[in-house]
């Protein structure tokens, strides 16, 4: 627009039609109906169900508590024929008294090639021709976690055994059942599998499910098998209820040298036996954030790749892990606690 004056005459206005201008309000119309159309689209997609699913099995490992125990209850009670692996018949035992007629256990120590091997045969005898439409990945362990020279390498394998290798060997023993259904493997990996905060084997041990998922799932895609990645954030399960990484903290100090226990000090672990007496307090207590991604990682017709879950994975962790390494250093370290000659 601009202004133009005649002689002997008013004031005259004079508007000049910009196209680039009602181009570009044309563009940011075109770019939100394409995205809450591809929003809408894969809502809808996700919340197609598979058929059948009273004659779908899922096996499930690490069924004594936690998300194992809860998903196990839940794809019960979605009629669902569960195959539940537990530690101890105690654990076994409680579930079945939660549970209806059709869950059965079964008791398997990941770490042991003839347990697996036994549990296989289980799952088979039962399966049948039908095959194993879902196995879970769940069973897992935490402690002994703590600054990394506290460690040595059997503090690292007894973590690796159960988060790792475990996982490994009863996929591969039940690889073939899941084939034959054209089923899902779901593997519970762990924001600290994009993310490292803290020294020992349980950061490693989900940076290697997280590859061994992606590897699998390709290797798998043209038999019809899924896989699923879990990513949950912190939650208030057995990995962090009790006293079990306290204790697990107070024995690395006990067997540290003079010169680590000079190094850091008495003030450290102090000040960590307190963060691990409050973290449950700080941790989500609503298992069902996650126990959710697993079922429809089982379930839906058209399942993600990987499922973030809990609010701090969402908003901080994951967004963390695709910052510069530099800053995330930065924020680590910022917030970490500092030994005593830092």
């Amino acid at each position: 627009m601009c202004r133009s004056e005649e002689e002997g005459g008013p004031e005259v206005e004079v508007h000049f039609y910009d196209p680039s201008l009602v181009l570009s309000k044309a563009m940011w119309l075109y770019l939100v109906v394409l995205v809450s159309l591809y929003y809408l689209l894969r809502w809808y997609r996700e919340r197609q169900v598979v058929s059948h699913l009273q004659d779908k099995y899922v096996f499930i490992t690490g069924c004594d508590r936690g998300f194992g125990n809860l998903l196990a209850r839940q794809l019960d009670m979605r009629g669902l024929r569960v195959l539940a692996a537990c530690l101890t018949e105690k654990g076994a035992e409680q579930l079945r008294n939660k549970a209806s007629e059709r869950l059965e256990t079964v008791i398997l120590d990941v770490t042991n090639t003839e347990s697996i091997a036994a549990a296989t045969q289980w799952v088979k005898e039962r399966v049948g021709d039908r095959g194993l439409w879902g196995l879970v990945n769940n069973a897992g362990i935490a402690a002994p976690c703590g600054p990394t020279e506290w460690l040595n390498k059997q503090d690292y394998v007894k973590i690796l055994e159960v988060n790792l290798l475990g996982v490994i060997e009863v996929t591969l023993s039940m690889l073939s059942l899941v084939k034959k259904a054209r089923g899902r493997v779901v593997n519970v990996s762990s924001v600290m599998g994009r993310v490292a905060i803290f020294g020992g084997g349980y950061c490693i041990s989900k940076f290697g499910i997280e590859a061994f998922s992606d590897s699998l799932r390709r290797d798998l895609f043209c038999f019809g098998v899924k896989v699923a990645i879990i990513e949950p954030g912190f939650f208030c399960t057995g990995l962090i209820q009790g006293d079990l990484l306290s204790v697990s903290f107070k024995e690395l100090w006990n067997k540290a040298s003079s010169e680590i226990k000079e190094t850091y000090g008495e003030e450290f672990l102090a000040s960590y036996l307190k963060l691990f007496s409050k973290l449950p307090q700080k941790c989500t207590k609503n298992l069902f954030l996650a126990t959710d991604c697993m079922e429809h990682a089982l379930i839906a017709r058209h399942p993600r790749t990987r499922y973030t879950a809990g609010w701090d994975a969402k908003l901080f962790y994951l967004p963390m892990s695709y910052l510069p390494t530099s800053l995330v250093d930065a924020i680590v370290n910022w917030t970490s606690i500092k030994p005593a000659k830092a």
